[in-house]
């Protein structure tokens, strides 16, 4: 007796411990599938593009839609580590570093002129080099004037817009800009040394700290950011694209102009504690593209290290629409 009791005691509890199992599955199953992480590898690829090494990130299929992810200052590729994974189930996502940043080719000023211009040149080349013909680009902050570069030159690659924090209008530039505004208007020594605090341990710190709570500052990020910014002469190179930025507000009506011809599909995930683009700025895409998709998250500047997975949600909804996945 006393084992068939032992028996059906442990019959009792495995029912128990079947219907939670199963009771927790349908629970999980019942989030978002937007939320989950799929199981794709990341891989660190390098390619020469004119004698350059250019770093990249890359995960997903290979013929999968491509999303095109493109950095800020003064981040890289790292910005999208967490989420590359959240695409790259269904998505082919690319990531490059530009020259000057993260772990790309630092050529000196000498031989390679550090303008947006060269910087576009450079990530157009790549994109034909890993096979990346049409995609969907993701643009923050450098990344915005050198993506809407391939809206305003080649719009038939594109097949979609993704804005978070990246400017294409002037209600959008934040106080913060008025030191480099002073820089254009007089391309003096006096002027140019002014900008160095923002190539400072501070000043990277500051980018990454307001409008987000103490507990979700990522020491890494900026740690990494800066050990960028501290080799030798990357504080030349940045000031000089903080000069060169200039002709990014000159193209800023020709990119307006492009948005209203060509309506790409577009979502703008915008973090709304940014100190250095506006609100105002992520609203002011809705000027030329009514369409247009505008989230204001509760972030910084980077929203990425805070709501990554709030930005992947949003941006598998808009990419079902815009860019035909693989079928699983």
């Amino acid at each position: 007796m006393k084992r068939s009791r032992l028996l059906a005691f442990a019959v009792g509890l495995s029912t128990v411990a079947a219907t939670a199992i199963f009771d927790s599955t349908v629970a999980f199953a019942a989030q978002p599938a937007t939320y989950s992480i799929p199981s794709a590898p990341i891989y660190y690829r390098t390619v020469k593009i004119d004698g350059l090494d250019v770093f990249y990130r890359e995960a997903g299929p290979v013929d999968g839609p491509v999303i095109l992810l493109l950095h800020g200052f003064p981040s890289s590729s790292h910005m999208f580590r967490d989420l590359i994974p959240l695409l790259a189930d269904k998505y082919r996502v690319i990531a490059p570093d530009y020259p000057g940043f993260g772990y790309s080719s630092q050529p000196s000023r000498e031989v390679f002129n550090y303008t947006f211009d060269n910087l576009y040149g450079v990530i157009d080349k790549f994109t034909r080099a890993v096979g990346a013909e049409k995609f969907a680009l993701y643009v923050q902050d450098y990344g915005s004037p050198i993506g809407l570069r391939f809206a305003l030159n080649q719009p038939g690659r594109v097949t979609g817009l993704i804005v978070q924090n990246g400017n294409a209008y002037d209600v959008g530039l934040a106080p913060i800009w008025d030191p480099i505004k002073a820089y254009w208007a007089e391309n003096t020594q006096e002027r140019r040394d002014a900008l160095r605090d923002f190539v400072k341990e501070r000043t990277t710190v500051f980018q990454y700290s307001e409008g987000v709570p103490a507990e979700r500052r990522n020491p890494d990020a900026w740690r990494y950011d800066q050990a960028g910014l501290d080799r030798p002469g990357n504080d030349e190179i940045q000031l000089d694209l903080f000069g060169d930025y200039r002709n990014n507000v000159k193209l800023y009506p020709a990119f307006q102009k492009s948005f209203r011809k060509h309506q790409f599909p577009t979502l703008v995930v915008w973090g709304k504690n940014d100190p250095i683009f506006t609100t105002q700025g992520a609203e002011a895409f809705k000027t030329d593209l009514p369409k247009a998709e505008v989230h204001l998250l509760d972030a910084g500047h980077f929203a990425l290290e805070t709501n990554a997975g709030e930005i992947a949600g949003y941006m598998r909804e808009f990419l079902a629409r815009t860019a035909k996945p693989l079928k699983m």
